[in-house]
């Protein structure tokens, strides 16, 4: 549960971010305890607000008075830290509410995650926040560190004096407190210094998505770095999303989760129900988060985001000195799906004018250990990549060796740099991790925006992420905007004929066909058809149809009809002796082609998901199946389809024609129209989708819809 008043949460966050005035609850003079520590950060920072210490045993601590109780309080302080056992909490909170205390950070554990009694504690914290328009952090959390203005309102040691970082503009927003410290570490040791990082814990009644919407608009945020275990209010984080990427802000997320193991332990841990980890992954990339799967390349894109400006989705042009790292950097681009810009006519040309003839134009390009002896070198050829829209970015792959050899390379590449003034990312990557080089180039490096990693693999993968995240396409709301045709009632599970008929109505093809309520009516539709014909059992019972006997293919004549219309009624009266029957579809058989499965999803939580794979075994047995934005235009929706691992069988392989992939988007696309306008539609399953040569069409020969029940 979380706050629902957007404007009441907003009040009280600049109460916990920037309070005025602090009531430290279980203030200590024991070393090493809570209160101590949070103490000692407070006095470390000359926070310059009214500070209240509580404990009822001390008069004074540190030459500072104390309060016998939080009722000796002043009406309206803004912020209270709450270092004290989580028995206690419950009634400390109800005395902050009393005194009209703005917000609270809770520390302690044992709630959400600890059972039903914990459970029970902290759904009557979030009321008490709920009917006082109090904030709360945590409980189960590390606080808060507000960098900017010099706050740190956590027991976790916090100095501000060594914090160095030119670039001021990042969040840390986890979940989790341990990985909050560990994240503001790691950025500090790469120069980049957080303006917040914030620890929300078990989320009673203020979550990510709360402290991301007061800080959206934050000048001092430019990049959110985020560890989540699980979304309490995934749409309002997709809305939230959406809107950092209008604001020209980037999101980077690690959701761990994503192995059965990961799920429990997330759900011990926070005390949150685990999701569907592969739908989450789609919605929030969808959104324009960039997702990451480890703390070092959370790190490492943070770094890049906060550093460099003006991604675009175009390769990158790779400047190295060895020709054994432009095959290892080839290899590493394709693994991680990263496009290396061609070279074009012209600066091939520019790059053969600048090269000693023994060196070929290329990209990657090895300038060879000749940079060593003509060092004017990277100042002729970097200006190429750099001016040349061609490329999306510039790696500089570089040999460090010794401090006299970088000393030398770091004086040329950083005079070229500064005379070139780029305006696209230009990423440093040593090829020799731990070579040691004079501190001071790091700094320059810095102060010109430039990233320096200890590795290629970790600049190439951060690299990728980001781009990967640029190529995902948006979408629009043109499904949401369409007229949909009138269309038959859907309300409960439908069967197979009812089904079609919306799949019908929406202009998707389907096998000519009707429902029989007897042997003789299925002959007359036979004959009306022409042989062969299927028998497909209907039942709002039976799902899976040929599971209980109760489909018949490829009956040639009136006997053979009579025959499988016995056979299905037998085997589906053993199996299932109690389903509900509609009667009998009797249909023509089609020709075949490829077998796609397509279906579409509406998630409670995250909302409308269209789904695509190869049919039969592929979809399952090689998890060849991608989950797709419902917002995506039809060419979107082809490139797509043409991701799938098996995708080579629709373009045509070994002679066999191409198939008609753009019929098949277009019925994407129509479920996509079709689940935005009726949001009672929870699942729709065509399976198969039949996808004929080019130019030829689909067809869906088995369809599933299940909706809301009126």
């Amino acid at each position: 549960m979380a706050l629902s008043e957007p404007i009441l949460a907003r009040g009280s966050m600049e109460r916990l971010l920037r309070p005025r005035s602090i009531a430290l609850v279980g203030a200590s003079a024991t070393p090493g305890s809570l209160g101590e520590s949070v103490l000692s950060n407070i006095e470390s920072s000359a926070f310059s607000g009214d500070l209240y210490l509580i404990n009822p045993k001390r008069s004074e601590i540190r030459g500072r008075p104390c309060l016998p109780s939080i009722e000796e309080l002043p009406d309206g302080v803004d912020c209270a830290v709450l270092a004290i056992p989580g028995s206690a909490v419950l009634e400390a909170a109800r005395a902050c509410a009393r005194r009209k205390i703005g917000s609270l950070i809770i520390f302690s554990a044992g709630f959400a995650e600890s059972g039903e009694e914990g459970r029970a504690a902290q759904i009557n914290l979030c009321d008490i926040a709920e009917r006082h328009g109090m904030l709360i952090e945590g409980p189960n959390c590390l606080g808060i560190v507000n960098y900017v203005d010099r706050i740190p309102l956590t027991f976790v040691a916090t100095s501000f004096d060594s914090r160095r970082s030119d670039f001021p503009s990042l969040a840390i927003l986890s979940q989790s407190g341990a990985m909050a410290a560990v994240l503001s570490v790691s950025l500090q040791h790469h120069g980049v210094g957080p303006a917040y990082s914030i620890s929300t814990g078990n989320e009673a009644a203020a979550g990510v998505e709360e402290f991301l919407d007061y800080l959206l608009e934050d000048e001092h945020c430019r990049v959110f770095t985020m560890i989540v275990e699980q979304f309490r209010q995934p749409r309002r984080f997709l809305e939230l999303a959406r809107r950092a990427r209008r604001l020209g802000k980037r999101i980077v997320l690690l959701h761990p989760g994503s192995s059965s193991a990961g799920r429990a332990s997330a759900a011990t841990h926070t005390g949150a129900l685990a999701g569907d980890h592969r739908l989450m992954r789609q919605k929030v990339m969808d959104a324009g988060v960039v997702l990451v799967e480890s703390l070092e390349e959370l790190v490492d894109v943070s770094q890049l985001l906060v550093r460099c400006h003006g991604f675009t989705a175009q390769g990158p042009a790779i400047v190295t000195e060895s020709g054994a790292f432009k095959a290892i950097a080839l290899d590493l681009c394709e693994r991680l799906s990263l496009q290396v810009a061609p070279l074009s006519e012209c600066n091939n040309a520019a790059l053969r004018a600048a090269l000693p003839a023994f060196i070929p134009p290329s990209n990657p390009l090895d300038l060879t250990a000749h940079a060593l002896v003509d060092p004017d070198l990277y100042r002729r050829t970097l200006p190429i990549f750099v001016l040349d829209d061609t490329f999306g970015s510039i790696i500089l792959g570089i040999i460090l060796t010794d401090e006299g050899t970088a000393r030398y390379k770091f004086t040329h590449i950083l005079e070229s740099l500064r005379d070139l003034a780029p305006t696209k990312p230009v990423i440093f990557a040593a090829l020799d991790e731990g070579a040691k080089f004079p501190h001071e180039y790091l700094e320059e490096l810095r102060r010109m925006a430039v990233p320096f990693y200890p590795s290629p693999e970790r600049a190439f993968r951060a690299l990728a992420r980001v781009t990967a995240s640029i190529e995902h396409p948006e979408g629009s709301s043109t499904a949401e905007n369409q007229l949909l045709p009138d269309l038959p009632p859907i309300a409960g599970e439908m069967p197979e004929y009812k089904s079609k008929q919306i799949l019908t109505a929406l202009g998707i093809r389907v096998p000519e066909g009707k429902l029989a309520k007897s042997r003789s009516e299925a002959q007359t539709i036979a004959r009306e058809l022409s042989f062969p014909v299927a028998l497909k059992i209907q039942s709002i019972d039976l799902q899976h149809k040929s599971d209980v006997g109760g489909v018949v293919l490829h009956l040639r004549d009136a006997a053979e009809l009579d025959l499988g219309w016995q056979r299905l009624h037998h085997a589906v009266a053993a199996a299932a002796p109690r389903a509900r029957i509609d009667g009998v579809l009797v249909e023509r058989i089609c020709q075949p082609g490829i077998e796609l499965i397509v279906g579409a999803r509406n998630d409670p939580d995250w909302g409308v998901v269209l789904l695509a794979g190869l049919g039969g075994i592929f979809a399952e047995a090689l998890d060849d199946t991608r989950l797709i934005s419902p917002t995506l235009t039809i060419d979107d929706l082809v490139a797509e389809l043409h991701r799938l691992k098996g995708a080579a069988l629709l373009r045509g392989f070994r002679g066999s024609p191409g198939a008609d992939v753009h019929a098949a988007a277009q019925v994407l696309h129509a479920l996509g129209r079709l689940m935005t306008a009726c949001p009672q539609i929870q699942e729709i399953d065509i399976n198969p989708l039949i996808v004929y040569p080019r130019g030829a069409g689909v067809m869906a020969l088995d369809a599933l819809i299940v909706a809301k029940a009126t």
